[in-house]
């Protein structure tokens, strides 16, 4: 195999194709598909970084993972009740979003924004929804909604 790396651009022109096909394909209902899209990736990256069983410690863990590896330039936080705002600055995946805004696509799906869903399920096993995605200048705002965790079987 070679060891070619593609340009960014090129990366981040198929996945606007496969998102804007998908949209097309099935409207807002794309959203709830494409939650655990980045799962791989944190299994092998992410999850043997989560160390403590607390929210903050999950999302700073995430967000480092982020920062070394270059996807974001920085992340931060707030929490509010079940609540929790994401902003993040300088993501590579931000010219999709563009892209998809300019063919009046709102965005739907973040992958840093899956980590930590992907992350408080798994460390706290607590489901989380991703409510919204605004795109300003070089930063996008998340909304996720963190629910009660789940009954134990």
């Amino acid at each position: 195999m070679s060891s070619r790396n593609p340009s960014l651009e090129y990366v981040n022109s198929i996945i606007f194709d496969l998102q804007k096909a998908f949209w097309d394909e099935r409207g807002k209902g794309a959203r709830f598909r494409v939650t655990t899209v980045g799962r791989g990736y944190f299994r092998d990256k992410c999850l043997a970084r989560i160390t403590a069983k607390d929210l903050d410690s999950i999302i700073s863990a995430i967000e480092k993972v982020l920062v070394e590896e270059g996807i974001v330039e920085e992340q931060s936080s707030h929490l509010e009740d079940r609540l929790l705002r994401i902003r993040v600055k300088g993501c590579i995946h931000q010219p999709v979003e563009r892209a998809l805004q300019a063919k009046q696509v709102e965005p739907f799906t973040c992958i840093p924004a899956n980590l930590i869903v992907l992350a408080v399920e798994e460390a706290l096993n607590r489901p989380v929804e991703l409510a919204e995605i605004k795109v300003e200048d070089d930063t996008c705002n998340l909304l996720l909604v963190i629910f009660e965790p789940r009954e134990s079987r």
